[in-house]
């Protein structure tokens, strides 16, 4: 009498476990993925402000939630794995390749999305202070050119051709350019705008605020 395991699957049934290994497995190497980029993006350590303690309750809660995350994609990877291969042995090593591969393609593709969001201009670091540092520079730079009073008392912030001024003008085009563009240093053009507008302000006759 011919041994048999007691489990037979169908190719529909085999289809829908690889389907479910495949989806539990892309879902863990993310939240692993994600759990260790962040630990290192804090160097491994745990940030304790805010009022009320609420930063120190979340960093504290983070490493449970991926814990319990990674359990619960074991309780669907264990059985997709074990299942097919009780039926048989060559469906069980079919499911650990069509796993394996999941967890490749899963990093790898998370990864490449990770770089393209951090390489968009407002992911960059810094980026937030600088932009606010930036509007209120545009907001100081308009008084000039809306202002009718400010435009009779400091002409010279309007004229082009006086050497502070036409610095001025380029170093706003710089940050404008900084501010919308990847791989540029956005900080250090609003840095060199701040200086401009002091210079351009003291030859035109401004007085210090």
């Amino acid at each position: 009498m011919p041994a048999t395991t007691g489990v037979q699957l169908t190719v529909w049934e085999i289809g829908f476990w690889a389907i479910l290994l495949m989806c539990a497995v892309a879902f863990t190497v993310n939240v692993v993925r994600k759990g260790v980029a962040h630990g290192g993006a804090d160097g491994g350590q745990v940030t304790i402000r805010g009022p009320h303690g609420h930063r120190d309750l979340d960093s504290a809660k983070e490493p449970d939630a991926i814990f319990w995350n990674v359990f619960a994609g074991l309780v669907v990877i264990v059985p997709a794995v074990v299942i097919p291969a009780l039926a048989s042995p060559a469906v069980g090593l079919l499911m650990l390749f069509l796993g394996t591969g999941a967890a490749f393609a899963a990093f790898a593709g998370g990864r490449k999305l990770e770089q393209k969001r951090q390489n968009q201009p407002e992911n960059r670091p810094g980026y937030a202070e600088a932009s606010a540092r930036h509007d209120a520079l545009l907001a100081r730079w308009q008084r000039y050119e809306l202002d009718p009073a400010k435009g009779i008392d400091y002409p010279g912030m309007s004229d082009v051709s006086v050497p502070q001024t036409a610095a001025l003008v380029r170093a706003l085009q710089e940050a404008q350019r900084c501010r919308i563009t990847t791989g540029t240093d956005y900080p250090r053009a609003i840095q060199q705008l701040i200086t401009a507008m002091a210079e351009a302000e003291a030859a035109a006759g401004v007085s210090a605020a």
